[in-house]
């Protein structure tokens, strides 16, 4: 534990946390049997987003629900579906996209709500539980299939879409637990965060758009989970939520520990992150056990997403 834990952490605080008219206190749904098994949830959040606008998407995914949040903080309910909505990344035209558990990935108009079937399964074979996505400079979407996949069965793939062309590439098909990604400024490496192989991956990505002496980039402190979401900054230092520890641990591009995020909120469960604010300098993170938005203010602005390109 000591590589990776500075003695003074950096801080956040807490931004915002679900109003009360929307918390399912004392429910247990469907999605916590194999996830949180005996345990009431009220919400559990992730997939943050932003759009132009300055908007904060997240999604619940136990209740099928999409919100948006004002700068101000407001939050509006703009989708309620039967779904397990995970990750969700706006695309420049507007459209919005999801990884849903259940369905596969899927398009939301956020307009009237609508949240219709995308991209569901690969050669007639269904995926196993898709988890979270990413789209690069020329819009193709790498997003990864986790199912309930871990060390005992370390089978969980990584795929890149490309719209343009309607090509499935199969990246991946052996990691243990594959869930958020995230590519490197110049666009040649994906890293993919293997929750239950306490692990970050580095995928080089070939001109041709094939894989090979694919790595660890670096293991995590282990715990009750592990690497989860993940961003990238201008410099290329990498952001990667701990699930387990309350935490994002950030590192340089050669993988060496540069500094950590404490939570600021009782939850340990820190699952996913993504730069906003006017500059994007505010790191905004998903506090899910609790239902809470942390920020803390970065030297660096996070890479811009491809919803920002003109």
């Amino acid at each position: 534990m000591s590589l990776y834990a500075p003695p003074e952490p950096l801080e956040s605080e807490c931004w915002t946390v679900l109003p009360p008219e929307f918390r399912r206190t004392g429910e247990t749904p469907e999605w916590g049997r194999g996830n949180r098994p005996g345990q009431p949830i009220a919400s559990f959040l992730e997939g943050p987003s932003f759009d132009r606008a300055g908007d904060l998407y997240v999604t619940d995914i136990p209740y099928g629900r999409i919100f948006r949040i004002t700068p101000a903080g407001d939050w509006t309910l703009v989708a309620e579906y039967d779904g397990w909505p995970n990750g969700l990344k706006i695309h420049r035209d507007g459209r919005i996209f999801i990884t849903d558990y259940k369905h596969g990935i899927m398009a939301l108009d956020p307009a009237s709500g609508t949240v219709s079937p995308f991209l569901t399964h690969r050669k007639s074979e269904s995926f196993r539980g898709v988890n979270d996505l990413f789209f690069d400079s020329a819009g193709r979407m790498y997003f990864t299939d986790q199912g309930q996949t871990g060390m005992h069965d370390p089978t969980g793939r990584v795929y890149r879409y490309d719209e343009a062309t309607d090509r499935l590439d199969l990246l991946l098909a052996n990691g243990p637990s594959p869930n958020g990604l995230v590519m490197n400024p110049a666009e040649d490496v994906l890293y993919v965060a293997m929750t239950r192989g306490n692990a970050v991956w580095r995928v080089p990505i070939h001109p041709d758009g094939g894989t090979a002496k694919v790595s660890i980039f670096t293991p995590l402190a282990g715990g009750n989970s592990g690497a989860d979401g993940m961003a990238v900054d201008e410099t290329g230092r990498l952001f990667v939520c701990d699930a387990g520890n309350g935490c994002v641990w950030v590192f340089a591009e050669n993988a060496m520990p540069l500094f950590r995020i404490a939570a600021a909120s009782d939850g340990p469960s820190t699952t996913n992150l993504a730069f906003g604010g006017p500059d994007r300098r505010v790191l905004f993170i998903t506090e899910s056990a609790t239902g809470t938005i942390l920020r803390t203010t970065m030297d660096v602005p996070g890479r811009a997403m491809f919803s920002h390109a003109s």
